[in-house]
């Protein structure tokens, strides 16, 4: 898509949310042009599924936006994950939580997370399973340097993202019953729910961040 258009969906895409809710540019396969583009336009936060691309993008932006990891993150990762982002969206095992922690403490960083959830318990996706969720944090709230700052889903997606809704629902339920908890090292106030084609019924259930790239960007062109 050309810079100029990207420009205009970028400013039409945050005028369409409320205030209080952030953007979260979802950045795969885009390039530094498009990203440029998008930043001028006002997105503060970029999104990537894989490090790998992020370190690529990294030099192009820089600290001018904040970096989010919304893929899966591997443990063989952690390390370089732990040094470029500034936030993790995916954390879904004491495993993965207690590896980002280490290397946060060898370069003495605090790390925000969301833990991702499971909402639909979808056998082929990543993220702890609603009933699992309660002893996870409970586990990691005790680390250190990171800092649990809400939760995660993305929900088994439809055609129609009123079929979605259920799944944003009950994750919303999970984040105000473990609010109540008031568990020492948690500091809940993040909800990321929602997608290109789902943000919008996300944030009626409560979500306050939404991860959005086609809406921003246009689609994706087709790469050889």
């Amino acid at each position: 898509m050309p810079t100029t258009h990207i420009k205009e969906t970028v400013k039409k895409c945050i005028s369409s949310l409320p205030p209080d809710v952030d953007l979260v540019a979802a950045a795969k396969t885009r390039t530094p042009e498009e990203l440029k583009a998008a930043v001028e336009a006002g997105v503060r936060i970029f999104g990537y599924n894989y490090l790998q691309e992020a370190e690529q993008m990294f030099p192009h932006i820089g600290h001018s936006v904040q970096w989010h990891m919304i893929g899966h993150l591997q443990s063989n990762k952690a390390k370089r994950a732990a040094l470029l982002f500034d936030m993790i969206e995916t954390i879904d095992s004491l495993k993965i939580a207690r590896q980002v922690n280490r290397f946060c403490a060898d370069m003495n960083k605090i790390m925000p997370v969301l833990i991702e959830i499971n909402s639909g318990e979808e056998s082929n996706k990543t993220g702890v399973l609603p009933g699992d969720v309660d002893d996870l944090v409970r586990e990691i709230s005790t680390l250190s340097h990171l800092r649990i700052q809400g939760l995660m889903t993305m929900g088994p997606r439809f055609e129609n993202p009123e079929i979605t809704r259920p799944y944003f629902l009950r994750t919303k339920h999970i984040f105000e019953r473990l609010r109540s908890l008031k568990l020492p090292g948690l500091d809940l106030k993040y909800l990321s729910m929602g997608m290109s084609n789902s943000y919008q019924v996300a944030i009626e259930e409560g979500a306050n961040m939404v991860r959005i790239g086609t809406a921003v960007f246009g689609p994706r062109a087709c790469r050889k």
